[in-house]
């Protein structure tokens, strides 16, 4: 399948599932897993930063749409697409013209890992940072972040782990 076509399918499964089946979810009351930022962290390496960009913008605006909640996620989400060139230049090394789509196979377990733990956990931050915005309660913030963290990262493992390439 073309990447263009696998990465729209990618963009409407993860939103009808963050949507219909996540957002319905909450663990405890600190427990949120937003598995959608996976479009961005899948996108391939080559893809240009401005491109990046405007589709994690689109990602977020769709979910803050369905969400209520005022474009949070859209600036979470562009975030994570800002930070996603740095984080990858820094845990792996890409040859150049090589623009594979990363993944357990492409990255390394221990690269891939790295790369997904620091980025869903800056997106929690920002996103919970700005849901709260305030430090009043910050332990309570900080188990928020964290364990909601720690759960979308066993599910995006656990979905690329299915992927066979």
């Amino acid at each position: 399948m073309p990447i263009v076509l696998q990465n729209i399918f990618r963009f409407i499964l993860l939103v009808l599932f963050q949507v219909l089946v996540l957002n319905n979810i909450q663990f405890l009351g600190y427990i949120n897993p937003y598995v959608y930022i996976l479009f961005i962290l899948a996108l391939p390496v080559q893809t240009p930063r401005w491109f990046a960009l405007v589709l994690a913008f689109a990602l977020g605006l769709t979910i803050d749409a369905f969400s209520n909640t005022m474009g949070m996620h859209a600036f979470a989400a562009v975030m994570v697409a800002f930070l996603r060139n740095g984080t990858i230049k820094l845990f792996t090394a890409i040859e150049e013209g090589n623009n594979p789509t990363p993944s357990f196979h492409t990255f390394g377990v221990s690269a891939y890992v790295k790369y997904v733990v620091l980025l869903i956990f800056v997106h929690h931050a920002t996103l919970f940072l700005l849901e709260a915005f305030s430090f009043y309660h910050f332990w309570l913030l900080l188990a928020k972040i964290v364990l909601s963290s720690f759960v979308t990262v066993l599910l995006v493992l656990g979905i690329q782990s299915l992927n066979k390439k």
